[in-house]
């Protein structure tokens, strides 16, 4: 795994921890889809979104669930 993409992955669990608390699940899914969308250029999105279709990444479940959101 490349270096900037752990960076992508490290940032993305922290919006998660930050805004994991706020709400319930599903809103706080919302929230974090919202900030990447955001806040992230397309290169950062698409790339998140390429790793999240691996098997056995990273990502904590809800920051699974926030990036599948954006696809949708």
């Amino acid at each position: 795994m490349s270096n900037p993409e752990q960076r992508l992955i490290d940032m993305a669990n922290q919006i998660a921890t930050n805004l994991a608390l706020q709400g319930s699940e599903e809103e706080a899914v919302e929230k974090i889809a919202n900030h990447i969308k955001r806040f992230w250029a397309r290169p950062m999105k698409q790339q998140i979104v390429e790793y999240s279709q691996q098997e056995n990444n990273e990502l904590m479940p809800l920051t699974q669930k926030a990036v599948e959101h954006l696809t949708n």
